[in-house]
Order: structure tokens, then C-alpha cells, then sequence
């Protein structure tokens, strides 16, 4: 098999307000590490809430809309915070005060697939939010992540106000809620398999294994696991 063809691509279907979908990203890497076959990493786009506007929401607001004021929020992140140190991860949802729109953030990451960093800025876009508490929603946070991760930080200004690419990222939603994506993350394996939630490192590794042998075979619809 030729080194091209070895390689694995492995799509991940996500928010960047989504915890879940923090803690995968840390547990995927940590499974590459264990297998370190030839990977390719592609992030696509999920909005766990569409309908918040553009200027985003007061936090504590929405979150108490959503959870009630029974203690399960709580409960919640106590819950990921304990997850996310056995990664490195260190959540300070405290911090965060906006719930944003996360169209915009998708942009941005669709541009930096072509420049070759959509990784680091999809890294960089969940700590601003979850470590730092920055507003993703807002264009000037954005610009200034462009710009750390290497982007043209004056073309992705231009191209966030002239509204460039937000239906083909629309699209890109829908294509994923109509093969079954109800929830994220979603980790699609050589295009065929499926694999919901953020899973522990063991079970993302059993899945790249069983991905890479049915490389080989005919292509089909992606089958969940």
C-alpha cells in the first residue's frame, strides 16, 4: 500500500462551545499517540444552537434556561473539569460570560483548513473559550486568533463582513445532521465509520484499527458504532 493511501482521514464533527467536544479533541490525541499511523485531521462544523443571536447571550442566562437552577449545571462541570485534568485539560467555566453564535468561529476554521492550521485554530478557539473566557462570537477575538495561528488576520476581517462562505458552512451542518450527526462530537473514520461522543483514547484507537481494514474495501455509507 503506498504511503497515500495509508494514510487515515478521520472528520470530526463539532462546536467550539461544545466541553464534550474539547475533551474529544484531548482524547484523540492522546489515541494518535498510541497509533501513530499516517492521519488526516478534518474539522467540520455542528451549531449545538443556531437560533443564539449574533451578539451572543448572556451565559449564566441561557445556561439556567437550559439546566434550571437545580444544581445539574453544577454538577455538570464538575463532572468535565474532573475529566478534562486527567487530559491537561484545566476547564475555568467560571470565567465564561458570553454563550456566542458559533457561525463565525466555523468560518474562521474552514479558511484555516486551508492554510494548513485548522488544528491549531480550532485548538486556540476552545482554550480562548473554555480556559480563558473569551467571547467567540466576536470578530475582533477572532481576527486576533487569525492572526495567532498565522492566518492574514486583514483578509479574514474582510472575509467575516462580507459574510463569505457562511451558507456553505450551513450546508456543511446539514450534510452532517442528514447522515445522522445529532450530537457532537462525532468522529467519522475513513469516511464509513462512525464513532458518537468523546470517547476514552482505547476505543478511538480499536476504531482507527478497524477503519484502516476496511480501507480496502468498497466504499459505504458511514456506519455508526
Amino acid at each position: 500500500m503506498s504511503e497515500a493511501n495509508d494514510t487515515l482521514t478521520i472528520d470530526i464533527v463539532s462546536d467550539v462551545v461544545c466541553p464534550w467536544c474539547y475533551l474529544g479533541e484531548k482524547r484523540l490525541e492522546m489515541a494518535l499517540k498510541e497509533a501513530p499511523q499516517p492521519v488526516a485531521l478534518r474539522w467540520r462544523p455542528y451549531q449545538l444552537d443556531p437560533t443564539i443571536p449574533d451578539g451572543g447571550l448572556d451565559r449564566a442566562e441561557y445556561m439556567a434556561k437550559k439546566f434550571g437552577k437545580s444544581g445539574k449545571l453544577q454538577t455538570v462541570h464538575d463532572n468535565l473539569t474532573r475529566l478534562g485534568a486527567e487530559v491537561g485539560l484545566p476547564f475555568a467555566f467560571d470565567k465564561i460570560k458570553r454563550a456566542p453564535n458559533t457561525l463565525d468561529a466555523h468560518r474562521l476554521i474552514r479558511w484555516a483548513n486551508s492554510a494548513g492550521v485548522q488544528g491549531k485554530v480550532v485548538d486556540r478557539l476552545f482554550k480562548a473559550y473554555f480556559v480563558e473566557g473569551r467571547d467567540i462570537g466576536d470578530r475582533d477575538v477572532l481576527i486576533d486568533i487569525a492572526g495567532e495561528c498565522g492566518l492574514d488576520a486583514t483578509l479574514v476581517e474582510k472575509l467575516l463582513a462580507e459574510g463569505a462562505d457562511a451558507d456553505l458552512v450551513r450546508e456543511e451542518i446539514a450534510q452532517a445532521q442528514a447522515i445522522g450527526v445529532s450530537g457532537v462530537p462525532f468522529f467519522i473514520f475513513a469516511g464509513r465509520l462512525g464513532v458518537p461522543g468523546a470517547q476514552d483514547p482505547s476505543v478511538l484507537v480499536r476504531a482507527m484499527a478497524q477503519a484502516r481494514q476496511a480501507m480496502n474495501e468498497p466504499i459505504g455509507e458511514a456506519t455508526v458504532q
